[in-house]
């Protein structure tokens, strides 16, 4: 009996800790460890309470998700996440995955908020599930973008379109927010990739992760596209030179 009380002290006081140490790496409260040996090294995280980080005008916030949500969507997001290799990761300055719902930055709900800097992704579990398995790839290209801003130049994207064409000045500033696949290609992808350089490179890499033939292949008939396409591989493959888009 004794035994026993001393290995649920031990948990009482792990538990507690473990939670501080997160906190002290990533500076998000409220979270403990869900899963620490996948495939490629990421750690994930579950917030066990609502969490509110960041300055005033540009705070993220979400809510705690409950273990039978997480179980469901987890084979998903490993599915997904694990054909990115160990060294790719920490290429890319990411080692934490953040697992919660209703993400929120500044009060707008967004799919997913990358931080290379606290080598963190905070995930919303509960997106819109048409759309889900691709954002994650689309978030996974900002980590690319935001640790290696000498490669991905979005002066040399821009010129890429037609003269007529200008992105907005932000993605939030912008009317422009659908993620279907628009019928009519003209270099773009989606309604959202028309936002701003950024989304558009990271909406053409979340395609090509997703979906590569058919965006290949519409691509055979939009040279714009097609030259957005060539970009990013080999942009891509300058970061790791045996990444892998299959």
């Amino acid at each position: 009996m004794k035994f026993l009380k001393f290995i649920l002290s031990i948990l009482i006081f792990i538990s507690p800790a473990n939670a501080n140490t997160i906190f002290y790496l990533i500076k998000i409260p409220n979270l403990e460890i869900y899963d620490n040996k996948s495939v490629n090294g990421l750690k994930y995280l579950k917030a066990m309470k609502p969490f509110n980080v960041g300055i005033r005008d540009n705070n993220v916030s979400c809510f705690n998700s409950n273990e039978e949500d997480i179980e469901k969507k987890m084979p998903l997001i490993e599915k997904n996440l694990n054909k990115y290799s160990s060294t790719f990761i920490s290429k890319i300055n990411l080692k934490y995955v953040v697992l919660c719902e209703n993400l929120t930055v500044s009060q707008i709900n967004t799919a997913g908020v990358p931080n290379p800097k606290t080598k963190t992704l905070i995930i919303d579990i509960k997106f819109n599930e048409k759309y889900f398995e691709r954002v994650l790839h689309h978030e996974i290209f900002h980590m690319i973008d935001e640790t290696h801003k000498e490669i991905f130049l979005y002066k040399e994207w821009e010129n890429l379109n037609s003269q007529e064409f200008e992105y907005a000045e932000c993605s939030t500033c912008s009317n422009r927010l659908g993620l279907s696949l628009l019928k009519e290609n003209k270099g773009f992808v989606t309604e959202y990739s028309m936002s701003t350089p950024s989304e558009d490179m990271a909406e053409v890499f979340s395609f090509l992760m997703i979906n590569k033939k058919m965006i290949e292949n519409r691509a055979l008939v939009d040279p714009i596209l097609n030259k957005k396409i060539l970009l990013i591989k080999e942009n891509v493959l300058k970061v790791h030179e045996n990444f892998n888009f299959d």
